[in-house]
């Protein structure tokens, strides 16, 4: 089934919207603390989402767990990650969640990947190694390993979520917000200082920020992805999500004035290509069948 033009346009826009989420925080935890930003975020994304969503009676333990290591400390290492990295360079680690993913599916729920996905699992790797051999000083490779671990951690949080049963994307989505929301601002209370004082100065970036990442990036950009999988294989929408670094560092040259080496930008290259390897798979074998 062909994509409409609606459809195209959408695909096209979800790792605009999520990529340039990136940079819309990178321009505000300059002076900002990320977890407080993030905790804003869900907030945003709770208000605006849990009015139509369910109440998922049953699975409300299950999803407090889940929004704890999918959402609450996933967000808390990549951004606290990204606030002493390039957004572009925090965009290309953060594409290590794939093969996180299928190597946790494999473990965890027994699939079996094929062998094009062993390589590609391995390339990125490859790609991120590169990446770290460019680490110059020692703040930033804690902020690369951070953001590592909030790959793994968003990983392990999709396949808690795959395990659920009987619920809709819309009420997972509005549900681990509100819980997140609560668990970011205790996050924020335990490793984070200066809250009041930031809210009280916080300007016209701070507070955009926080409408875009909650409005746009997340209750936007799951709709349009939500209800694109729904229409079309998963296998068939993912490799548009290769696009979202490289709106990330486009973003971060245009806006930020960021710039990357040639060997981070070989390593990001690598990385994706390896991505490319787990994620165009089933779209190949669809389009031959």
């Amino acid at each position: 089934m062909r994509f409409t033009a609606r459809e195209i346009v959408m695909v096209l826009a979800v790792p605009l919207i999520w990529g340039m989420g990136f940079v819309v925080a990178k321009a505000a935890i300059v002076d900002f603390p990320p977890i407080l930003l993030m905790a804003l975020r869900f907030s945003v994304t709770a208000l605006v989402t849990v009015w139509f969503a369910k109440v998922p009676r049953g699975q409300l333990w299950p999803l407090f767990w889940i929004a704890i290591v999918g959402a609450a400390v996933q967000y808390s290492l990549t951004f606290s990650g990204l606030k002493h990295l390039d957004a572009g360079l925090a965009a290309l680690i953060v594409q290590l969640e794939v093969p996180f993913l299928v190597l946790l599916g494999a473990l965890i729920l027994k699939e079996k990947p094929s062998s094009r996905k062993w390589i590609g699992i391995a390339v990125a790797f490859v790609g991120v190694g590169l990446i770290a051999g460019q680490v110059e000083f020692a703040g930033e490779w804690a902020a690369v390993l951070m953001v590592i671990g909030g790959a793994f951690t968003w990983a392990l949080g999709q396949v808690f979520i795959r395990r659920l049963k009987d619920i809709s994307g819309a009420s997972v989505t509005a549900w681990i917000a509100v819980f997140a929301s609560v668990q970011l601002f205790v996050m924020s209370a335990v490793f984070e200082t200066g809250q009041q004082q930031a809210l009280l100065a916080a300007g016209w970036v701070v507070w955009g920020a926080v409408a875009y990442l909650g409005l746009v990036m997340t209750a936007l950009g799951y709709f349009l992805w939500n209800t694109l999988i729904r229409a079309h294989h998963v296998g068939r929408v993912a490799p548009f999500l290769l696009l979202l670094p490289v709106c990330s560092v486009a973003g971060g040259v245009l806006f930020l004035g960021e710039t990357l080496s040639f060997g981070r930008l070989l390593g990001g290259a690598v990385v994706i290509g390896g991505v490319a390897l787990i994620t165009l798979e089933k779209h190949r074998a669809e389009a031959t069948a």
